[in-house]
């Protein structure tokens, strides 16, 4: 999303048939997924947020760990929503699935005990990065906690270089923040608090790290 114009998965909509089959291959999908699920540590009965779900392979990947999660999930893109709902009927889960723009989420304060997010935080510009956050912030639970698998400082020279691949495809305005390590920086900036890149996995495409970060109340001293 840049500008409050929504970007798909792959930067073109011809292209986002083929998400699925790219992210498998190139940035170890699967790894990065299942450590960001084991990070989130989730528990029965919870309410839980796939923000900017795509295709949903995240989604139903929790739902099929903790069936008595109740998991919802949004994205801004009606076709790739399609994909996510078909993908969930055919694995047997029940995923609640909103169309909807994650700086303006349409959901009450409060009512998240967890958010997720994959691959996502790149396409936004700084100010819907905040925005986002923000918002995130808003709709999480007091000790709610947040989790991000996304693109962060590549990890050595060649990542850096794998990395001018999603800089071309996605634009530099929207990855400059992650490739040069800020957004743990720009969580903390929204009101979260301990922050903490906790691994990373390098791919074709560079590194991706993954954050967690919890929603405390405003006076607290931790």
């Amino acid at each position: 999303m840049k500008n409050e114009r929504y970007i798909p998965a792959l930067g073109y909509d011809v292209l986002t048939p083929l998400y699925d089959a790219v992210v498998r291959v190139t940035v170890r999908e699967k790894k990065f997924k299942t450590a960001l699920i084991e990070q989130a540590n989730f528990a029965d009965g919870q309410r839980v947020l796939d923000l900017a779900c795509g295709t949903g392979t995240l989604a139903v990947l929790i739902k099929k760990a903790y069936l008595k999660v109740q998991v919802t999930a949004i994205d801004g893109d009606a076709k790739i929503l399609a994909i996510a709902k078909s993908k969930a009927t055919k694995e047997g889960v029940d995923v609640q699935f909103d169309e909807g723009l994650s700086f303006e989420l349409p959901y009450t304060a409060e009512c998240f005990d967890r958010v997720v997010s994959s691959l996502f935080f790149h396409h936004l510009t700084r100010g819907d990065k905040l925005k986002t956050l923000r918002e995130v912030w808003r709709v999480l639970k007091s000790e709610g906690e947040l989790h991000i698998a996304d693109w962060g400082l590549p990890s050595n020279f060649l990542m850096k270089v794998a990395s001018s691949g999603i800089e071309l495809l996605d634009g530099a305005e929207t990855t400059a923040d992650n490739f040069r390590g800020l957004l743990p920086s720009l969580v903390a900036e929204a009101g979260f608090r301990e922050v903490e890149e906790t691994q990373h996995f390098d791919s074709l495409f560079g590194t991706v790290r993954l954050i967690q970060a919890k929603k405390l109340p405003k006076n607290s001293t931790k």
